[in-house]
């Protein structure tokens, strides 16, 4: 449970604010005076501060500056009603995690404490890591960085998996997210790992092409065969070969493959004799199969064949602990290979990076930290340093909402709340209610919605 001070000299404010955290299971606790908040700081473990900027004769920026220098890492939001944007600015530039002005309502201050504790236990097991695994190689045996949950339970699939050399392994998830890493770790984990490990992308090649590649051809098989070529298959043989984009292939060669793994033989284009192969096979697709199935594009009775170990990969936005690692260590490669003097992230900069949907995963981040490297050589990386889209000064991919506003005004926040809440109803539509799915189209954590969908009081069954 999260101890929460709430230092504000109105005493309803004090017990409202209580009440509701209380009520979401944290461990609150007030006092009004501005020396007892900070007494209480130096003396025991705070989670978060809910601080007043107007406490009477003191300033709660005074207050802030005594906080910090206690605790640096110590998360405050402010709160105020009194307080200009001017100077809740200068509140976030000494340190602040964000503001909230008075009067609040009561699922506003639940989600920002919320998302400010998260933040919190993302920089706290950074240090973690940081202190047990120095080189951010987390995952014993491969190359795969990070610290969720979601990670580690791959990394046990992948240690099961790997122990067993026959069994077909079928790896799904949006691209970028680390499928490749996720088949190199199941070769190099298991007995086969002195052998080959082959890849191909099989969306890259016209099915006559791809075919050629895996099964290999005989001279004379077509026109332009002149010599004989051994297929990805034979020269995988005792090792492993990766299909990815597995959905992309032709149906006529799906059949083909279907047979290859109930037979465990290959025979080469224009050849006469079936060969014997021992080969694991691990595919891996960014669609989804099961609706390829249904539209026809992809054999079921193939679909059953590779899905014999099925692992799934996150998206980088449901996994935001591995947010940070990642930083770290692409940080550190990269400085080192460009001779830069690039040492650290600012905490302000990790707040971005760490908010930050990241659409195009894995692959994403690190191409924004090669760049980041590229562009500056400052020794600690700040917001400044960051791209525009990290910010969110990118254009939109959505269109911009229009509406008139009347002469008598308008309330921002009943705005807010009615548009946020048609959009979810509408993307709840496309999807049939499916939270994964809305998720993805939203661009937000599943976590996120799920608040958000109770919020708003839609009912939707359970993931």
């Amino acid at each position: 449970m999260e101890k929460i001070l709430i230092v504000d000299d109105e005493a309803f404010i004090r017990e409202n604010l209580e009440r509701i955290l209380g009520e979401d299971g944290y461990r609150p606790f007030s006092t009004e005076s501005p020396e007892e908040a900070v007494r209480k700081v130096a003396e025991e473990d705070v989670d978060l501060v809910l601080l007043d900027l107007n406490l009477g004769p003191r300033s709660g920026l005074d207050v802030l500056r005594q906080l910090r220098e206690i605790d640096p890492d110590l998360l405050v939001i402010i709160i105020t009603g009194y307080g200009t944007v001017e100077t809740a600015v200068e509140a976030i530039k000494m340190g602040a995690y964000d503001y909230i002005k008075k009067p609040f309502k009561a699922d506003a201050i639940r989600l920002i404490v919320r998302l400010a504790l998260e933040t919190q236990n993302l920089r706290r097991e950074v240090r973690h890591l940081r202190r047990d695994n120095k080189g951010h190689q987390l995952l014993v045996g491969t190359e795969m960085v990070g610290a969720s949950p979601a990670l580690l339970q791959i990394h046990r699939q992948i240690s099961e998996v790997a122990k067993h050399t026959t069994a077909n392994v079928l790896v799904s998830g949006e691209s970028g997210t680390g499928k490749e890493l996720v088949a190199r770790a199941i070769h190099n984990l298991s007995p086969r790992k002195g052998r080959p490990f082959i890849e191909i992308n099989c969306g890259s090649l016209p099915f006559n092409l791809l075919e050629s590649e895996l099964f290999g051809h005989e001279r004379g098989a077509f026109t332009d065969a002149k010599v004989r070529k051994i297929g990805l298959f034979e020269e995988a043989n005792g090792g492993t070969i990766f299909l990815d984009e597995i959905g992309e292939m032709d149906m006529n060669l799906q059949v083909k493959l279907l047979r290859v793994l109930e037979d465990r033989k290959i025979r080469r284009l224009g050849g006469t004799r079936s060969i014997d192969i021992d080969v694991r096979v691990v595919a891996a697709t960014n669609r989804n199969l099961k609706e390829a199935i249904e539209a026809k594009q992809f054999r079921e009775d193939l679909y059953y064949r590779l899905n014999v170990f099925p692992i799934h990969v996150l998206p980088l936005r449901e996994r935001r602990e591995d947010i940070v690692p990642l930083l770290d260590f692409f940080l550190r490669r990269m400085a080192t290979d460009m001779n830069k003097k690039i040492r650290e992230i600012s905490r302000e900069a990790i707040d971005l990076l760490t908010r930050y949907h990241w659409p195009g995963n894995v692959r994403e981040l690190r191409n924004v930290m090669e760049r980041i490297c590229i562009m500056h050589n400052e020794a600690v990386i700040r917001p400044d340093c960051l791209p525009s889209e990290i910010w969110g000064r990118a254009p939109s991919r959505t269109a911009a909402l229009s509406f008139s506003i009347p002469p008598e005004g308008i309330v921002l926040d009943d705005v807010v709340y009615n548009v946020e809440r048609d959009l979810i109803a509408k993307a709840l539509a496309i999807t049939g209610s499916n939270v994964a799915k809305t998720s993805r189209i939203l661009n937000v954590p599943r976590g996120t919605l799920r608040y958000k969908l109770q919020k708003y009081g839609f009912e939707v069954a359970p993931d």
